[in-house]
């Protein structure tokens, strides 16, 4: 079940990009960095287009807690890995952003070895 509210996630669907980070021992933010969302059935989910050697993904999967940001907001998040749902996440990227290189970078399998739930903390 997810924790954001209706709001957020309207918000958060609209939102053409979004800034995530992954957390440091001390607690602190890694620093931000812009990806691709989308919302699949009430729930946010995120991918590396790099895949498992993305940089960023590598700083959120130490800990599978950071940050997300969009608009004038940051909030604490958890990030689970979560393949059950890769083919609508993956209609919801192509009907969101269409099918140039970068969406079906995204929707590749190396890219969907990455895929994950985020949830506010």
């Amino acid at each position: 079940m997810s924790g954001w509210t209706p709001e957020e996630l309207r918000q958060l669907d609209r939102a053409g990009e979004v800034r995530v980070a992954g957390r440091r021992a001390d607690g602190t933010s890694r620093t931000l960095v812009i990806v691709w969302q989308v919302v699949v059935d009430g729930t946010l989910y995120l991918r590396s287009v790099k895949g498992p050697e993305g940089q960023w993904y590598k700083g959120v999967a130490r800990y599978f807690e950071g940050f997300l940001a969009w608009g004038d907001q940051t909030r604490s998040v958890t990030y689970t890995l979560d393949s059950t749902h890769d083919a609508a996440i993956d209609a919801a990227y192509t009907a969101k952003y269409g099918n140039g290189s970068a969406t079906r970078a995204i929707t590749n399998s190396l890219s969907k070895q990455t895929t994950l739930r985020t949830d506010p903390r």
